[in-house]
């Protein structure tokens, strides 16, 4: 069996993955992703129990209990680029023997949930609330990187490119599915089902305008408008994409989560955006051991 080089699975001098600061023991088989390193613990401060921490630089990692179940809670900090680091170092902690460069004969599957906020794009799902993303729609290009075609909805992305009118000068649109199984889960009549764009910024990807005037100053109607049989662009954030299209291609589910704190078309802002966060938190980790 082909050992993995030391410049492609790079390790620190511990045996653990380089980033993360990981090693395999350190982890649960369901993961919590959050955003802000700041809030982990406000997810961990519903746990039983907390027996494993650890930080280096953004990515900061609580592994503990919920009434029974053991969790994990990373930080990934902003953005497809940061989805990347974790994603495949996740991955490697469950199906790469780190000591002898390996691939592990069994493949063992990762439950992931992103827990995030995000602003609505459609004025009918007020602000305060939960959406599922159904689909991610990556306006990173990140996935392209990647064999990842036989992952993608090609017909949703063709449709998407055409309406848009997306220029050739920036990466196509991939579009990937959630885990089925785990969004099931994770689904009630408290929540929202959406597609979910994922943007390479937060200025100009976004639609913002500060100082720099925009290639397409119609894309955000144009990505608001857009519509697909039963589905629809809801909500614009920028880690969804990656976290679908790379848990897809290493075969494990993901399920972003996302709380609804503004609504771009109407103008609004949550009055309590850390209430909604925290009710969300809530809610997941209950659905998680139900």
């Amino acid at each position: 069996m082909n050992k993995i080089a030391a410049s492609e699975l790079i390790l620190n001098k511990d045996g653990s993955i380089y980033h993360l600061n990981l090693l395999p023991e350190n982890i649960a088989k369901t993961i919590i992703f959050v955003g802000d390193p700041d809030r982990v613990e406000k997810v961990t401060k519903y746990f039983d129990s907390v027996d494993f921490e650890t930080q280096k630089r953004e990515f900061k990692t609580q592994t503990g209990t919920y009434k029974g179940k053991r969790v994990t809670v990373i930080s990934t900090g902003i953005g497809p680029d940061n989805i990347d680091i974790v994603l495949n170092e996740l991955d490697a902690l469950v199906n790469i023997d780190l000591k002898n460069r390996t691939v592990n004969n069994e493949h063992t599957s990762l439950d992931i949930i992103r827990i995030g906020t995000s602003g609505c794009l459609q004025s009918d799902i007020p602000v305060d609330n939960f959406l599922i993303s159904s689909h991610a729609m990556g306006l990173d290009g990140m996935l392209h990187s990647y064999d990842c075609e036989h992952v993608c909805e090609k017909e949703i992305e063709n449709a998407f490119m055409e309406y848009t009118g997306w220029s050739d000068k920036k990466a196509n649109p991939y579009c990937v599915k959630n885990g089925e199984q785990l969004a099931k889960k994770l689904s009630s009549d408290q929540t929202y089902l959406g597609i979910t764009a994922t943007a390479p910024g937060f200025y100009g990807p976004q639609g913002r305008v500060l100082r720099l005037s925009l290639q397409d100053t119609d894309l955000n109607k144009k990505i608001d408008s857009f519509k697909y049989k039963n589905y629809r662009i809801t909500n614009l954030e920028m880690e969804t994409s990656a976290i679908y299209g790379l848990a897809k291609l290493l075969g494990h589910n993901a399920v972003s989560m996302n709380a609804l704190i503004a609504n771009r078309a109407n103008g609004e802002f949550s009055n309590d955006p850390y209430k909604t966060v925290d009710r969300l938190i809530k809610y997941t980790l209950d659905k998680i051991v139900e």
